[in-house]
């Protein structure tokens, strides 16, 4: 069922993830106890702190994550994000999203291009809950559908992106900011 329902993300959005909100993922564990200690200060709370609120409710309070939350809107998936899950969000910063090649970002929050958004935004999250000391070096599975990447050689990092800020746990999940937009291999910007 998550297979069928997380390939299914990227037709329709809000129905796939709201039924991905109960599954969790088993391939996403790894050790990476030194992601925390490694990670610089960030505008969200630390990790150290629990958070109150959703995914969506903290990235809202964060200045550092205004973009993602404006891409979750134009794609539909707040609704979804502030569902029971649990999720692991890697959610890039502003930082990231603006060093998308120029134009990209404007062009994706398209409602034409609400598809390709929406196979991006939910290539970031893993179902289930996915702490920092819980990472290992291989793939996981996502909710789009396909596999990410995750290695533990350099702080952690996932497809290459590196998690700036770990483990800020919200009521429905945790959230790992990151420092690149990571894209499916199946998505090509260039062509939006």
């Amino acid at each position: 069922m998550k297979r069928t329902i997380a390939v299914a993300v990227a037709v329709t959005a809000g129905i796939i993830l709201t039924a991905c909100g109960s599954s969790t993922s088993t391939e996403a564990t790894t050790a990476a106890s030194s992601m925390a200690a490694s990670a610089p200060a960030s505008p969200m709370a630390s990790p150290a702190e629990a958070t109150t609120g959703t995914i969506v409710d903290v990235a809202s309070a964060s200045d550092d994550f205004s973009t993602l939350v404006a891409a979750l809107s134009a794609a539909g998936l707040v609704e979804t994000l502030q569902g029971p899950g649990p999720f692991t969000v890697f959610a890039p910063t502003n930082e990231a999203f603006a060093a998308l090649p120029a134009g990209v970002l404007d062009k994706l929050l398209l409602p034409e291009n609400k598809d390709a958004l929406t196979k991006i935004l939910t290539y970031h999250v893993l179902s289930g809950q996915v702490m920092a000391a819980d990472v290992t070096d291989g793939d996981a599975a996502t909710v789009e559908g396909q596999t990410v990447a995750l290695s533990t050689a350099d702080g952690v990092t996932v497809n290459g992106a590196k998690v700036v800020t770990a483990d800020v746990v919200t009521s429905n999940g945790v959230i790992h900011a990151i420092d690149a937009v990571i894209l499916p291999p199946d998505v090509d910007v260039a062509s939006l």
